[in-house]
C-alpha cells in the first residue's frame, strides 16, 4: 500500500503523525511511504531521517493526495484539502466530526473511507496525557503577573500560600494534570461523577488530594476559593446547560485562571477557542487559556508517543484492508466516520441530524467474530439510513 504522511497545516500545529521509526516499520512491511517535505521538521525530525528510514519525500500535499492509498495526519482536514480527496481513499486523522459539519459533508461527498483517530485508542490517547500535563503548566504560567494572573507561585513562598487548584474531570487528561500540579506543590481538589475514579485518586495520593463529586452546586461553592480551574470534562454535545455559567466565573477572584483543555462549546459560558499566537483573554476578571491543540506545544514528545499508539492501526489497514482490520479491532471499527458516501459515526449523526449506518453493517461484517469495544460517547442516534438506500 502507498501510505502518505501530510504536513499538518492547522494554525499552531507542530506535531507529525509518524516519526522515522514508524516509517521504517511500514517500509519493512512492504509499503511505500510518502512524506510531504518538512512534515516532521517542527517536531524535530529532519527529512533526511525519514529518507534513511525508507520514505520518499514529495514536495506538496497535492502529491500525497494524488498518490497515496492511505493518507495520515494529526488534525482535522482544512477547507483547502477538501477538493484533493479521492473516492475510496483511506484517511486517518483526528477529524472531530461532530463539531465540524462542513468537514463531514466533504468526506461524504468525496466518498472516502475516513477514520477519526481520537476514537480509536484502546488505552487512551497520548494526546490526552500530553494535554493534561502541559495544560497544567500553561495554567501556572497564566497565573503569572506578566500574563494577567494574580501572581501566585505554585507551591507558595515562606508566609505566602501556594496555588489552590480545581481539576474537573478525572479521566486521563485530569489525572495527568493532577500529577503535574501535585508534584509542583499545588493544593488540588479533583471533581468527577465517577466515584471509583475519585477513590483511585485518594489511594494513589495517600489522601493528600481532595476529592468531590462533580456537580454544579459543588463547583459553584469551590470557584470563589480557587486560583486555577482546569476543565477536563468531555461534555455531551446535546447538553444545553452550562457546567460553569458566566455568573459563576464572575464569582472567582480577579486574576484567577481557567484552562479549558476539553475545548467544548457549551461547558463554560465564557469560553471561546484560542491559538498559540494569542492564547489568553480575560472575561469577568478571569484569565482564560483555551488553545484547542495544547499537546502541540510539546510536539516532539507528543509525536513520538502518538505515533507509537496509532502505528498498529495503520499497519493493520495496510496489511489486512479496512474490513478485516475493523473485524480484528473494535476500537478502530468504532472510529470509522464515513465509508464511501455513508456516515458511520453515531455522535455526528445525533449532533448534526444526519442519517447514519453502523460500521459493521456498511462493511457487511455483522456475522463475523468481531472484537468488542465500548461506544465512543454516550450520545445516541436512531436516525439510521434506510436499508433500501444502502447500496453495499
Amino acid at each position: 500500500m502507498v501510505i502518505g504522511i501530510l504536513k499538518d497545516i492547522k494554525a499552531g500545529e507542530y506535531r507529525v503523525i509518524l516519526t522515522p521509526s514508524e516509517v521504517k516499520t511500514l517500509v519493512q512491511d512492504g509499503n511505500e511511504v510518502l512524506l510531504e517535505r518538512d512534515a516532521g521538521l517542527k517536531a524535530g525530525f529532519e527529512n533526511e531521517e525519514y529518507e534513511k528510514a525508507g520514505a520518499n519525500i514529495v514536495a506538496t500535499m497535492e502529491d500525497i493526495y494524488n498518490r497515496a492509498d492511505l493518507v495520515c495526519k494529526v488534525k482535522e482536514f482544512e477547507e483547502i484539502e477538501y477538493g484533493l480527496l479521492k473516492e475510496g481513499q483511506i484517511l486517518f486523522t483526528c477529524i472531530h466530526p461532530a463539531a465540524h459539519p462542513e468537514e463531514v459533508d466533504a468526506l461524504l461527498e468525496k466518498k472516502v473511507i475516513a477514520f477519526t483517530a481520537e476514537d480509536s485508542h484502546r488505552y487512551g490517547s497520548p494526546n490526552c496525557e500530553a494535554a493534561g500535563k502541559i495544560g497544567a503548566f500553561f495554567g501556572l504560567e497564566s497565573l503569572l503577573s506578566i500574563n494577567g494572573g494574580k501572581g501566585k507561585f505554585v507551591s507558595g513562598l515562606t508566609t505566602a500560600p501556594g496555588v489552590q487548584a480545581l481539576i474537573i474531570g478525572c479521566g486521563m487528561v485530569g489525572k495527568n494534570a493532577l500529577q503535574v500540579l501535585h508534584t509542583m506543590g499545588a493544593w488540588v481538589t479533583v471533581m468527577d461523577i465517577n466515584l471509583a475514579a475519585l477513590r483511585e485518586v485518594e489511594r494513589l495520593y495517600d489522601g493528600k488530594v481532595n476529592t468531590q463529586i462533580s456537580s454544579k452546586a459543588n463547583i459553584e461553592k469551590m470557584l470563589p476559593k480557587v486560583d486555577l480551574v482546569i476543565n477536563c470534562v468531555k461534555w455531551p454535545k446535546e447538553n444545553k446547560e452550562y457546567m460553569i455559567t458566566r455568573q459563576m466565573v464572575k464569582s472567582m477572584s480577579k486574576g484567577s485562571v481557567i484552562v479549558d483543555i476539553s475545548n467544548d462549546y457549551g461547558v463554560i459560558e465564557t469560553f471561546h477557542e484560542t491559538h498559540f499566537d494569542n492564547p489568553r483573554y480575560v472575561e469577568e476578571g478571569v484569565v482564560h487559556y483555551c488553545v484547542s491543540n495544547i499537546p502541540s506545544a510539546i510536539a516532539q514528545s507528543t509525536s513520538i508517543a502518538y505515533a507509537a499508539s496509532v502505528l498498529p492501526h495503520i499497519r493493520s489497514l495496510a496489511k489486512d484492508g479496512v474490513n478485516k482490520a475493523c473485524i480484528k479491532d473494535g476500537f478502530l471499527r468504532r472510529s470509522l466516520t464515513s465509508y464511501k458516501g455513508y456516515l458511520t459515526h453515531e455522535e455526528t449523526s445525533a449532533i448534526q441530524n444526519k442519517p447514519w449506518v453502523k460500521p459493521e453493517r456498511v462493511l457487511s461484517i455483522e456475522n463475523e467474530d468481531l472484537d468488542p469495544a465500548p461506544r465512543a460517547t454516550s450520545t445516541r442516534s436512531k436516525n439510521f439510513i434506510k436499508e433500501e438506500d444502502l447500496k453495499i
